[in-house]
């Protein structure tokens, strides 16, 4: 199973996936979208190690791409289900379709190691801010 959830929706139809992907996008160019994106990234950068992990938000001390938003905001991880994208969702203050996304970026992609899945999310992250 994904933690984003999108392996299982491989049943949809072509009209179904063009509507998710231009949520997807609109959350990602809306006000609350990119806010959360600027503060992703500025998260990512104060990292004292550059590397993410994939599957939780926390593990070990070690934190996924949305994870090091919940530690630089001092959230308590450890009590949220990191594979229910509508809790997670809640919890940042952001759409289910960015939590979906951003989850399957960080784990569904191929990085070699945790410190190139770090380089990649940031890159992401910072091509996906669109400045005024």
């Amino acid at each position: 199973m994904s933690r984003s959830g999108y392996y299982e929706d491989y049943d949809i139809d072509q009209w179904q996936l063009i509507r998710w992907r231009g949520q997807v996008a609109s959350t990602i160019r809306g006000k609350n979208g990119q806010a959360f994106l600027k503060e992703l990234l500025k998260a990512l950068e104060a990292m004292p190690e550059k590397r993410l992990i994939a599957g939780d938000l926390i593990k070990d001390g070690a934190v996924c791409t949305l994870g090091a938003v919940g530690r630089q905001r001092q959230i308590n991880m450890s009590e949220i289900d990191p594979e229910d994208y509508e809790e997670v969702a809640a919890t940042f203050g952001i759409t289910h379709q960015l939590v979906r996304e951003i989850e399957w970026m960080n784990d569904e992609m191929h990085y070699r190691d945790d410190e190139d899945r770090w380089q990649k999310m940031h890159d992401w992250v910072a091509k996906q801010i669109k400045e005024p």
